[in-house]
């Protein structure tokens, strides 16, 4: 049983200089669906920097009413979430080893009390400045982590993770696996059903886990430009449950069959049948992590039977 605790969980959202939104809201959006139902749960935002009384984030959008840290009392059992930093503030070494030093010792000091420290894309970095990630598995944005294990060679990066955790400290990969953290933490501070509620309330379609990699087969093989192939894409996504149809799709997309055949491989640099593969297996593993039965995932994505399934799981 868990124990229980009195007053409620304090969540604090830092709001550096040219925040990024959607590291804050989206995981911000989940506590407090969590508090609506009934979560004992309190929210604050504050500042990095204790002159900073508002701040204007990244999308020029302003933040204000922000919280010094200093006058937060936080106890064991409590979570910071430390967003991603613009890109300019990752290359100054003025911001990470001057003015925000007061902070990270603050971090590092509210770590030792017992406070979770949770960090949603580069935010890693100001942990591993305080020191904080040093012998301890990270994760940070697939585009950065190259850069990151060099900064911080103590630190052991772990690639293609949505998100990693050891001793009370969370990194994540960014942006949208700041939801997957946050919904990961209800779990374990209010159990699987409040976890699986809040879900539901923000329409997640598919729950991330920390073992999932960065960048699924739904959203790879998508860095390019060509929007028939995007369209052609995106169509084939939604129809796992039928038989591909070259032509049919092709007619969709406003292309001949054989141009779209050539087209698709050229941008893409695999097949369609290597695409829709690659998509049936991503789903499939998905499903099975949610308890279906065999039999049930086969026919969800156009498989005649679980053989198939099992060769197709075997093969990716």
């Amino acid at each position: 049983m868990r124990p229980v605790r009195k007053e409620p969980v304090k969540v604090v959202f830092v709001i550096p200089p040219l925040v990024h939104l959607l590291d804050i809201t989206g995981p911000a959006h989940i506590f407090y669906e969590a508090a609506c139902y009934e979560a004992p749960v309190s929210l604050y935002f504050t500042n990095l920097q204790a002159s900073d009384k508002s701040i204007i984030s990244s999308s020029h959008l302003m933040l204000g009413g922000l919280v010094d840290y200093h006058t937060l009392d936080l106890h064991k059992g409590d979570l910071v979430f430390v967003p991603g930093l613009e890109a300019s503030l990752l290359l100054n070494e003025e911001f990470l080893r001057g003015s925000s030093r007061p902070f990270q010792e603050w971090l590092t000091s509210q770590h030792r009390n017992g406070v979770m420290i949770c960090s949603v894309c580069t935010g890693a970095y100001l942990l591993a400045e305080a020191g904080l990630l040093d012998n301890r598995p990270s994760t940070t944005h697939w585009k950065y982590l190259d850069r990151f294990a060099r900064r911080y060679p103590e630190t052991l990066v772990q690639h293609n993770r949505l998100f990693v955790h050891s001793e009370g400290i969370y990194t994540s990969a960014g942006v949208a696996s700041g939801i997957d953290l946050s919904l990961f933490l209800l779990e374990e501070l209010f159990g699987s059903r409040m976890a699986a509620s809040i879900a539901k309330e923000v329409v997640v379609y598919m729950r991330r886990t920390e073992t999932d990699p960065q960048l699924s087969a739904f959203l790879q093989y998508r860095n390019h430009l060509d929007d028939r192939i995007h369209k052609a894409q995106d169509i084939l996504a939604q129809s796992l449950d039928k038989k591909v149809n070259i032509e049919q799709l092709a007619e969709q997309v406003h292309m001949s069959g054989r141009n779209l055949t050539r087209l698709f491989r050229k941008t893409t640099r695999i097949s369609i049948s290597q695409y829709v593969g690659k998509l049936r297996a991503d789903r499939a593993q998905q499903l099975r992590k949610e308890g279906h039965t065999m039999q049930t995932i086969a026919a969800s994505i156009g498989l005649k039977s679980t053989n198939q399934l099992r060769q197709l799981l075997k093969n990716s």
